[in-house]
């Protein structure tokens, strides 16, 4: 008889314990009573009737989910390979337990098909040039479906868009055909500002009596102190100038 009540009160002591639940800050505990839904409890040490309740826990941090690789068909025909992350947080447990099966994995689903659907309405090269607008848009997509499951999407990032090999290659012809065209650009720029300071130059040379013929003695004592062996031919009309300018002297 002893044994009888001894066993007796290990069954209620753990039929009471089972019924003592600890639940973290970053969780929320939906409890269902006899199958149907009966309350939410906050963090801390809970009580639950066992058997005839359940608490089901729902993590409430912010949760990163990695969206796959998507094969898409961009609007101007291009197939690029393109791949997401998606921030979301659950503001409404009891909608997260009891409106899907699986929010995580619905929401990573519903994510890919918005990635498709977006990026196959871009050009390639808004989907390059743009990647911040295209993940605004999936994001409001996104949020918006995932509002009934008591989701909040806080952010999706396009990550790597991967190109084909023949595309790549030829958008590095493209990139190195405009690199030599501004280089093309820029030294003709350069020869253009050259050859309008030499004119300015010479102007103003010009209008100076006997300047031409100074800068040309200057030219010709830079080149005679030079190591290497010239000939020099100064025309008579040359020696003409120069006298008349050391005779005004």
């Amino acid at each position: 008889m002893i044994d009888v009540s001894i066993w007796l009160i290990v069954a209620v002591l753990i039929f009471i314990f089972s019924g003592i639940k600890v639940i973290n800050q970053y969780e929320r505990g939906v409890v269902l009573t006899l199958g149907k839904f009966s309350g939410t409890r906050d963090p801390g040490l809970r009580v639950i009737i066992p058997i005839f309740q359940r608490m089901i826990r729902v993590d409430v941090r912010s949760t990163p989910i990695d969206v796959p690789k998507q094969e898409v068909i961009t609007k101007d025909n291009v197939t690029v390979g393109v791949d997401a992350v998606v921030y979301f947080r659950v503001i409404d447990a009891p909608k997260a337990v009891l409106e899907t099966t699986n929010y995580i994995y619905a929401t990573s689903q519903f994510a890919q098909a918005a990635l498709r659907d977006v990026t196959g309405n871009v050009d390639m090269d808004d989907l390059l040039s743009k990647r911040e607008q295209i993940s605004e848009q999936i994001k409001q997509i996104v949020d918006a479906e995932t509002d009934k499951w008591g989701i909040d999407v806080e952010n999706v990032k396009v990550q790597n868009i991967e190109l084909p090999q023949d595309m790549k290659r030829a958008m590095a012809k493209q990139a190195e055909a405009e690199r030599e065209r501004r280089a093309v650009i820029i030294t003709a720029e350069g020869e253009k500002a050259a050859a309008q300071s030499v004119a300015d130059a010479a102007e103003m040379l010009s209008k100076i009596p006997g300047g031409i013929n100074i800068r040309t003695l200057q030219t010709l004592e830079k080149i005679s102190v030079e190591p290497s062996q010239k000939t020099l031919v100064i025309l008579p009309s040359e020696l003409t100038n120069l006298k008349d300018i050391f005779g005004k002297q």
